[in-house]
Protein backbone atom coordinates (compact mmCIF):
# COMPACT_ATOMS: atom_id res chain seq x y z
CA UNK A 1 0.00 0.00 0.00
CA UNK A 2 2.96 2.29 0.91
CA UNK A 3 4.24 1.73 -2.89
CA UNK A 4 1.04 2.76 -4.43
CA UNK A 5 0.36 6.23 -2.36
CA UNK A 6 4.34 7.49 -2.67
CA UNK A 7 3.81 6.41 -6.36
CA UNK A 8 0.85 8.98 -6.12
CA UNK A 9 2.68 11.45 -4.04
CA UNK A 10 5.35 11.82 -6.45
CA UNK A 11 3.50 11.37 -9.62
CA UNK A 12 1.34 14.34 -8.43
CA UNK A 13 4.33 16.35 -7.51
CA UNK A 14 5.90 15.63 -11.01
CA UNK A 15 2.75 16.31 -13.00
CA UNK A 16 2.50 19.56 -11.17
CA UNK A 17 6.14 20.80 -11.56
CA UNK A 18 5.40 19.76 -15.49
CA UNK A 19 2.17 22.04 -15.64
CA UNK A 20 4.16 25.05 -13.59
CA UNK A 21 7.52 24.65 -16.15
CA UNK A 22 5.31 24.57 -19.07
CA UNK A 23 3.48 28.06 -17.99
CA UNK A 24 6.89 29.73 -17.80
CA UNK A 25 8.22 27.55 -20.87
CA UNK A 26 10.63 25.36 -19.29
CA UNK A 27 9.07 22.34 -21.54
CA UNK A 28 11.85 20.31 -21.34
CA UNK A 29 12.88 20.77 -17.46
CA UNK A 30 8.91 20.03 -17.32
CA UNK A 31 9.17 16.47 -18.75
CA UNK A 32 12.34 15.46 -17.07
CA UNK A 33 11.89 16.83 -13.78
CA UNK A 34 12.38 14.21 -11.00
CA UNK A 35 12.88 11.42 -12.84
CA UNK A 36 15.58 9.71 -10.68
CA UNK A 37 12.53 9.40 -7.63
CA UNK A 38 11.47 6.52 -9.74
CA UNK A 39 14.81 4.57 -9.61
CA UNK A 40 15.05 2.17 -6.90
CA UNK A 41 17.84 3.95 -5.19
CA UNK A 42 15.06 6.84 -4.29
CA UNK A 43 11.68 5.06 -4.74
CA UNK A 44 12.33 1.95 -2.55
CA UNK A 45 13.47 4.34 0.10
CA UNK A 46 10.67 6.16 -0.62
CA UNK A 47 7.79 3.49 -0.04
CA UNK A 48 9.79 2.42 3.10
CA UNK A 49 9.55 5.68 4.67
CA UNK A 50 6.13 7.17 3.15
CA UNK A 51 4.17 9.29 5.42
CA UNK A 52 2.02 11.58 2.98
CA UNK A 53 2.45 14.43 5.11
CA UNK A 54 6.18 15.45 4.27
CA UNK A 55 9.41 14.05 2.30
CA UNK A 56 10.16 10.58 2.88
CA UNK A 57 13.88 11.86 2.93
CA UNK A 58 13.33 13.87 6.31
CA UNK A 59 12.07 10.39 7.59
CA UNK A 60 14.90 8.41 6.76
CA UNK A 61 17.48 11.02 7.88
CA UNK A 62 15.84 10.97 11.80
CA UNK A 63 16.23 7.13 11.23
CA UNK A 64 19.74 6.55 9.80
CA UNK A 65 21.83 10.41 10.04
CA UNK A 66 20.95 10.65 6.50
CA UNK A 67 18.91 10.22 3.82
CA UNK A 68 20.67 8.05 0.94
CA UNK A 69 17.62 8.60 -1.31
CA UNK A 70 18.25 12.77 -1.32
CA UNK A 71 22.18 11.85 -1.43
CA UNK A 72 21.54 10.10 -4.50
CA UNK A 73 18.65 12.71 -5.93
CA UNK A 74 20.75 16.00 -5.17
CA UNK A 75 23.39 14.35 -7.11
CA UNK A 76 21.34 14.41 -10.24
CA UNK A 77 19.01 17.50 -10.54
CA UNK A 78 19.93 20.52 -10.77
CA UNK A 79 17.45 22.70 -10.10
CA UNK A 80 18.45 21.50 -6.56
CA UNK A 81 21.27 23.73 -5.05
CA UNK A 82 23.26 21.24 -3.28
CA UNK A 83 23.61 19.88 -6.92
CA UNK A 84 25.93 22.84 -7.35
CA UNK A 85 27.98 22.78 -4.33
CA UNK A 86 31.81 22.53 -5.31
CA UNK A 87 35.08 23.74 -3.95
CA UNK A 88 35.23 27.44 -4.37
CA UNK A 89 37.67 28.92 -6.85
CA UNK A 90 39.39 31.25 -4.45
CA UNK A 91 42.28 29.00 -3.22
CA UNK A 92 41.06 27.82 0.27
CA UNK A 93 39.67 24.30 -0.93
CA UNK A 94 36.21 25.58 0.97
CA UNK A 95 32.90 23.90 -0.26
CA UNK A 96 31.10 26.94 -2.00
CA UNK A 97 27.81 27.32 -3.63
CA UNK A 98 27.86 27.84 -7.11
CA UNK A 99 26.23 30.30 -9.30
CA UNK A 100 23.16 28.11 -10.62
CA UNK A 101 22.39 28.81 -14.54
CA UNK A 102 18.65 30.89 -14.22
CA UNK A 103 16.51 28.25 -15.60
CA UNK A 104 17.31 25.96 -12.81
CA UNK A 105 16.86 28.37 -10.09
CA UNK A 106 13.37 28.89 -11.70
CA UNK A 107 12.84 25.41 -11.26
CA UNK A 108 13.86 24.94 -8.05
CA UNK A 109 10.98 28.03 -7.40
CA UNK A 110 8.36 25.80 -9.16
CA UNK A 111 9.66 22.72 -7.28
CA UNK A 112 9.02 24.47 -3.87
CA UNK A 113 5.31 25.70 -4.92
CA UNK A 114 4.50 22.28 -6.17
CA UNK A 115 5.47 19.98 -2.45
CA UNK A 116 3.75 22.72 -1.01
CA UNK A 117 0.53 22.06 -2.82
CA UNK A 118 0.93 18.44 -2.60
CA UNK A 119 1.67 18.33 0.90
CA UNK A 120 -0.64 21.01 2.14
CA UNK A 121 -3.81 20.25 -0.17
CA UNK A 122 -6.46 22.31 -0.38
CA UNK A 123 -5.14 24.28 2.55
CA UNK A 124 -1.94 25.54 0.07
CA UNK A 125 -1.38 29.42 -0.12
CA UNK A 126 1.00 31.30 -2.07
CA UNK A 127 2.32 32.10 1.29
CA UNK A 128 3.31 28.33 2.09
CA UNK A 129 6.42 28.20 -0.03
CA UNK A 130 8.21 30.95 1.52
CA UNK A 131 7.44 30.50 5.00
CA UNK A 132 9.18 26.56 4.38
CA UNK A 133 12.02 27.87 2.93
CA UNK A 134 12.28 30.84 5.82
CA UNK A 135 12.08 27.96 8.18
CA UNK A 136 14.98 25.75 7.07
CA UNK A 137 18.93 26.51 6.90
CA UNK A 138 19.20 26.90 2.91
CA UNK A 139 20.81 30.25 2.18
CA UNK A 140 23.79 29.03 3.81
CA UNK A 141 25.18 26.89 1.57
CA UNK A 142 23.60 28.61 -1.82
CA UNK A 143 25.51 30.68 -4.23
CA UNK A 144 24.49 34.69 -3.02
CA UNK A 145 22.95 35.80 -6.36
CA UNK A 146 21.07 32.28 -6.29
CA UNK A 147 19.70 32.43 -2.89
CA UNK A 148 18.73 36.07 -3.66
CA UNK A 149 16.85 35.33 -7.43
CA UNK A 150 14.76 32.63 -5.45
CA UNK A 151 14.08 34.90 -2.32
CA UNK A 152 13.14 37.63 -4.71
CA UNK A 153 10.46 35.11 -6.48
CA UNK A 154 9.31 33.59 -3.49
CA UNK A 155 8.52 36.94 -1.86
CA UNK A 156 7.25 38.12 -4.81
CA UNK A 157 4.94 35.11 -4.82
CA UNK A 158 3.65 35.39 -1.27
CA UNK A 159 2.60 39.31 -2.06
CA UNK A 160 1.59 39.59 -5.62
CA UNK A 161 0.34 36.48 -6.48
CA UNK A 162 1.18 33.16 -9.15
CA UNK A 163 0.18 35.37 -11.95
CA UNK A 164 1.80 38.35 -11.46
CA UNK A 165 5.18 36.41 -10.29
CA UNK A 166 4.58 33.95 -13.62
CA UNK A 167 4.38 36.83 -15.91
CA UNK A 168 7.83 38.60 -14.48
CA UNK A 169 9.42 34.82 -14.99
CA UNK A 170 8.57 34.68 -18.34
CA UNK A 171 9.15 38.37 -19.35
CA UNK A 172 12.36 39.03 -17.32
CA UNK A 173 13.81 36.85 -15.75
CA UNK A 174 13.84 34.38 -18.66
CA UNK A 175 13.75 36.63 -21.23
CA UNK A 176 17.44 36.58 -22.24
CA UNK A 177 18.39 33.15 -21.11
CA UNK A 178 20.66 31.83 -23.76
CA UNK A 179 22.98 35.04 -22.38
CA UNK A 180 24.90 34.76 -19.20
CA UNK A 181 24.17 37.56 -17.29
CA UNK A 182 22.93 38.65 -13.68
CA UNK A 183 19.52 38.04 -11.93
CA UNK A 184 18.52 41.34 -11.01
CA UNK A 185 16.06 41.11 -14.28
Amino acid sequence: MKALQHFNTITKHKILVMKECFRVGLYRQGLLHDLSKYSPSEFLVGCRYYQGTRSPNNAEREDRGYSSAWLHHKGRNKHHYEYWIDYSGDGERMLAGMKMPVRYVVEMFLDRIAASRVYKGDAYKDSDPLEYYLGGKAGDMMHPETRALLEKLLYMLAEQGEERTYRYIRQQVLRHRGRRRSYSG
